[in-house]
């Protein structure tokens, strides 16, 4: 149970909370500590959007925001929380301003920074429950093990394409992340939103699961997904649950601090010491190239359905998954210019050449063919 001040209301939060307030579960002892809990969003994108919208209608006393991004126009298509006037503002802004507008009652903490093993426990402490609205394995790590060092509750949710997860992690009553997945997947394995795509309504509806969780654990409900991690196909439209046990030999456990883990390399984002880089061309550079009529072999890895979007001129196709096998395709004399959409999969592709003894050069296309939109083609679409 959750140690929560319950403040009085205020005359115009009767009316406003009244159809809680007749909620036997909820009640006005229940809406009191909704007034006194603290909580912090970590993310204000497509989960941290009916998150933070649902809880600051619900009358969560004081909400905080982490993100250091801007609204973006592809941000839209979800996150709910901004509008088209707010492109290029700060979403700790936007987010802040909305909630504000929607309830004047409640108190908004802005953070407008990237949580870091540096900042992590200063922020999070003040806090009494933390909602995981991120979309990294870095900051997903991060959060769990700093809420499990200062036992705050972590309300958990991830979206791929169609399926989404939500879980409570709390190891003071159940397991943590960690219990579930002892490391992340391979950097590359599971491609984020902007590369994979996501069906727009996904994320409401784990965010708002996720919502609805932390309002049960603010007003001590017993029946929470602590111990449980629900599964949701939208595309099927099906629910699933798996039970959840604590692990006796959690690595969390063996971490002193925070602090002393680079989360990063724990993820496998960092480059080490003598790994080859992959040799990058940028845009204009490969433009002037083709342009003075060099034999540059162009390979496509875009999965098909990006491919119907807009085809890139003179490029053989190919998924990254047939590279290597294809490496007899590739003539060694002339230069390899990999195309995805933001030149991250082609350097693996890159990697996957080299370890297959693929001896010619090969390069990603700095910024992938986003960027050839945006600098060279203006007239294909981004997307």
């Amino acid at each position: 149970m959750l140690d929560i001040p319950s403040p009085d209301l205020e005359r115009g939060e009767y009316t406003r909370y009244s159809r809680h307030l007749l909620l036997p579960e909820i009640g006005l002892p229940g809406q009191k500590k909704l007034k006194g809990a603290k909580v912090l969003i970590v993310g204000a994108g497509g989960l941290g959007s009916p998150l933070a919208l649902y809880l600051a209608a619900a009358g969560v006393g004081t909400i905080g925001l982490v993100d250091s991004d801007a609204v973006e126009e592809s941000n839209l298509q979800r996150q709910i929380i901004h509008s088209t006037r707010d492109i290029d503002r700060p979403k700790t802004a936007s987010a802040g301003d909305r909630l504000r507008g929607i309830n004047p009652y409640i108190t908004v903490n802005t953070h407008d920074l990237r949580l870091t093993a540096q900042n992590a426990a200063d922020i999070i402490k003040d806090y009494d429950i933390v909602a995981d609205g991120t979309d990294n394995y870095q900051a997903r790590y991060l959060i769990n093990d700093v809420c499990v060092f200062l036992k705050k509750p972590n309300v958990f949710g991830a979206v791929f394409r169609f399926e989404g997860q939500a879980s409570v992690f709390d190891a003071e009553r159940g397991p943590c992340l960690r219990c579930l997945f002892p490391a992340p997947p391979p950097p590359g394995l599971v491609p984020g939103c902007s590369v994979s795509g996501v069906m727009g309504v996904l994320p409401g509806i784990v965010g708002t699961i996720q919502a609805c969780e932390v309002i049960k654990l603010i007003v001590g409900a017993q029946d929470t997904l602590i111990g449980r991690l629900l599964i949701f196909d939208a595309w099927k439209m099906q629910f699933r649950e798996l039970k959840l046990l604590k692990e006796p030999h959690c690595p969390v456990c063996g971490v002193t601090s925070p602090g002393q883990v680079d989360y990063e390399e724990f993820c496998g984002l960092r480059k080490h010491t003598g790994e080859a880089p992959a040799e990058t061309i940028t845009a204009i550079e490969l433009k002037a190239r083709l342009d003075a009529g060099e034999k540059i072999q162009l390979v496509d890895i875009r999965e098909p359905h990006e491919q119907a979007i807009f085809r890139f001129p003179g490029a053989r196709v190919m998924t990254l998954g047939q590279v290597a096998r294809r490496i007899g395709e590739f003539t060694p004399e002339h230069d390899i210019v990999f195309l995805c959409k933001t030149g991250v999969r082609s350097i693996y592709a890159i990697q996957a050449l080299r370890e297959a003894g693929y001896t010619g050069r090969a390069l990603n296309l700095h910024g992938g063919v986003y960027a050839w939109v945006r600098d060279v083609d203006t007239t294909l679409p981004l997307y």
